[in-house]
């Protein structure tokens, strides 16, 4: 069975000048198929206009997710950080019901003085009494999607979220395929190097369903330092391999563009990846 792949902008589109809560009118009808909510700075969307997206995305058949804030970190050493990191998820959580958004993505932390292993479990008890308090205000449909990270400090390894996600329900991962390439000093290369990334999430999670961003990115040895547009040759990761390993696994994956380019870019991924199917 063939793969099949949604394609959509991280945000509003460049090109997009009204109300969010119309904006998936405008990704349908450029052709485009999915949409990332970004809560960047803080979840500020009110109900009401949650809910009008929602039915906005519905009506379009537009596939929603929402990106919580990036000030998050579920392994710092503050005790004050861990509870706004906390509060944060949960306000996320909520918006994210009522916009109907089927991943809430967030990045888990930073290594900090911790190891490694010190920090992932520190992400995990924080976790846990995220969803201790989620249980006991009764918000029990939703799914984060932590994140792949892109610089060495951060805690976020594509290992690290398998881990998390092997042990929490609602809990399923975001690949972002640039800052894998990018922590990993240029690893993705050809369509083995995403094969195995599928086999590795489907043999650890046993899922065939993928949340993921993409972009080019320039990195150093520290790990990610800028997105690129789509074109930049000199860039990595490469795309193609990418749509073809989706189109030969059989699985089904959004793909969420990155790129300075938003849309642009979606729509040369979408159209490349049509030419495959």
């Amino acid at each position: 069975m063939k793969g099949k792949a949604y394609f959509g902008p991280a945000g509003n589109p460049i090109g997009f000048n009204g109300p969010t809560v119309e904006v998936c009118d405008y990704i349908r009808s450029i052709g485009l198929d999915a949409y990332e909510y970004q809560a960047t700075y803080g979840v500020r969307i009110k109900k009401q206009s949650a809910l009008e997206l929602k039915n906005n995305a519905q009506k379009n058949e537009v596939m929603i997710s929402m990106h919580a804030p990036y000030y998050i970190n579920l392994s710092s050493p503050k005790e004050d950080v861990l509870e706004r990191s906390i509060e944060r998820l949960v306000q996320s959580a909520r918006a994210a019901k009522w916009m109907g958004a089927y991943r809430i993505v967030f990045h888990p932390g930073f290594y900090t003085s911790y190891s490694p292993e010190e920090a992932l479990k520190r992400c995990k008890n924080t976790i846990e009494a995220l969803l201790e308090k989620l249980d006991g205000l009764g918000v029990d449909k939703f799914t984060f999607a932590p994140e792949t990270t892109g610089k060495r400090s951060q805690l976020g390894s594509l290992d690290e979220i398998i881990d998390i996600c092997q042990s929490f329900e609602h809990f399923q991962p975001t690949v972002d395929f640039a800052h894998v390439h990018a922590r990993n000093q240029g690893c993705l290369k050809d369509e083995d190097d995403y094969h195995r990334i599928f086999t590795k999430l489907e043999d650890g999670l046993g899922i065939k369903t993928l949340h993921s961003h993409f972009t080019k990115i320039e990195y150093t040895e520290a790990g990610e330092r800028r997105h690129h547009v789509l074109m930049e040759e000199k860039y990595g990761p490469p795309l193609e391999p990418l749509l073809e390993a989706i189109t030969e696994c059989g699985w089904l994956v959004t793909v969420i563009c990155e790129t300075p380019f938003l849309e642009k870019d979606a729509l040369i991924m979408k159209s490349m990846y049509d030419a495959l199917i």
